[in-house]
């Protein structure tokens, strides 16, 4: 069976950790899980852990900072950068899943654009299961997925003036 397509968008918290419990889901099960995140370079306390678990590999495609207004040239060819190597490991098919993290960001900020993010995605081998995360997914992406999770925030805490904290939000 062709591995499907999960988009994990919306103004919630959780897509991210959605995608890291699948990883792990998955790794669990014996498949082996790919994990590129794009815009981020900062250290993560998921970094410090999911590289030892056997089965997942993850790297960064991003700088030890959040773009901030307009991307800069470095943004842009660290996602380009990144989503080649993507491509290429969708193609071999070695990865059972992999996790595009934050490429709806990536789109947003026009590092790339959503139809050579789908192009990509299109020339994976039959096996690859994949999820794209972050917020403001682009209305093509939804569509050509198989499924979508929208995260609605409703309520958080942020609002009240509470920074991230370490281990829950960063």
């Amino acid at each position: 069976m062709r591995g499907m397509v999960h988009v994990y968008t919306g103004n919630g918290k959780g897509k991210t950790t959605a995608a890291i419990g699948l990883a792990i889901r998955s790794a669990g099960a014996g498949k082996s899980v790919y994990i590129g995140q794009f815009i981020k370079g900062m250290e993560y306390s998921e970094l410090k852990i999911i590289n030892r678990i056997q089965g997942i590999t993850l790297v960064q495609y991003g700088r030890d900072c959040f773009i901030k207004g307009e991307p800069e040239t470095e943004d842009i060819k660290a996602a380009r950068d990144g989503l080649n190597e993507i491509g290429k490991i969708l193609k071999n098919g070695k990865y059972d899943l992999v996790i595009l993290d934050e490429a709806n960001i990536a789109t947003y900020y026009k590092l790339f654009s959503v139809n050579e993010l789908i192009r990509v995605i299109e020339k994976r081998a039959d096996n690859v299961e994949v999820v794209v995360t972050g917020r403001k997914a682009d209305d093509k992406l939804i569509k050509y997925a198989d499924l979508v999770t929208n995260m609605e925030e409703v309520k958080h805490y942020y609002h009240k003036g509470i920074k991230a904290r370490k281990g829950i939000e960063n």
